[in-house]
């Protein structure tokens, strides 16, 4: 089994910033892909930023510029480094991680940690 860890939510004011980590354990060999997804009340789970084992990352247009997602593969963690927060950036974040078990095979799994809040005022 495999859990992820989602720390470093809060309540901030417009402009300032925060830094989320997730740190994956468990039953982990590698990992592929890791990436983070936000989800406000009332909305669809949307894709914030990617990065995949090599380091090539991807990232929502609403927050190109902004934010900085980065990994440690030593460590099965991911960050997100969110600057010039903004009111629309409210919601729960999710870390999401494509896992390999064993060396044995390509075999990969999905998991999702439990979230963390982000509250920007205004």
């Amino acid at each position: 089994q495999v859990q992820l860890v989602e720390s470093g939510g809060g309540l901030v004011q417009a402009g300032e910033s925060l830094r989320l980590s997730c740190a994956a354990s468990g039953s982990i060999f590698s990992i592929n892909a890791m990436g983070w997804y936000r989800q406000a009340p009332g909305k669809q789970r949307e894709l914030v930023a990617t990065i995949a084992s090599g380091g090539s990352t991807n990232y929502a247009d609403s927050v190109k510029g902004r934010f900085t997602i980065s990994r440690d593969n030593a460590k099965n963690t991911v960050f997100l480094q969110m600057n010039t927060l903004k009111p629309e950036d409210t919601a729960v974040y999710y870390c999401n991680a494509d896992v390999r078990r064993t060396p044995y095979s390509g075999r990969s799994y999905d998991y999702w940690g439990q979230g963390t809040q982000v509250t920007v005022s205004s």
